[in-house]
């Protein structure tokens, strides 16, 4: 279940993921929304304000400081541009856009789309090597399946399979 890669109408990328779950809106929703949840498998420390216009402030992982070596506060910023819980959130973070659909699939589960829109193409491996990972973790936490893996390894592993498949 890679994700696919696209380009825009204005000449950007848009990564894609699908993905169904066992679970209700309303479960997976807090998965990509609550902060709790949040830290087991985003890419960046944030907490949201589920209003459209809010500011967001993303601060790096310790993860990431001990990794790439980022500062503690070295901040991005984006907005909520949509949000209709627990159907739609779309958000900026700096100038990408990333977009969580939730659709009700009739029998108590729900399809999850994923969007991530960004300029630069040499990114997109990586970035979807990344969320690959980190979805993978969300499946993990709404099935209640402990994560005794690291979802960094996990997206170092997948970057070959995404330059592959992407490139």
């Amino acid at each position: 279940m890679l994700g696919t890669l696209a380009t825009t109408d204005d000449g950007r990328y848009a990564l894609r993921f699908e993905r169904r779950y066992a679970h209700p809106p309303e479960k997976v929703w807090r998965a990509i929304t609550e902060a709790e949840h949040l830290r087991a498998w985003f890419p960046a420390v944030v907490d949201f304000d589920l209003r459209p216009g809010a500011t967001l402030r993303f601060l790096p992982t310790a993860e990431q400081v001990r990794r790439y070596g980022m500062t503690e506060d070295q901040a991005a910023t984006g907005e909520i541009t949509r949000v209709d819980p627990p159907h739609l959130l779309e958000y900026t973070w700096d100038a990408e856009v990333l977009r969580w659909e939730l659709t009700a699939d009739g029998v108590g589960g729900c399809r999850l789309v994923f969007t991530n829109v960004f300029d630069n193409r040499a990114m997109a491996a990586p970035a979807a090597a990344g969320w690959h990972a980190g979805l993978e973790v969300v499946a993990a936490q709404l099935d209640e399946r402990e994560i005794d893996w690291s979802p960094w390894e996990r997206a170092d592993a997948l970057t070959g399979e995404y330059v592959g498949s992407i490139d």
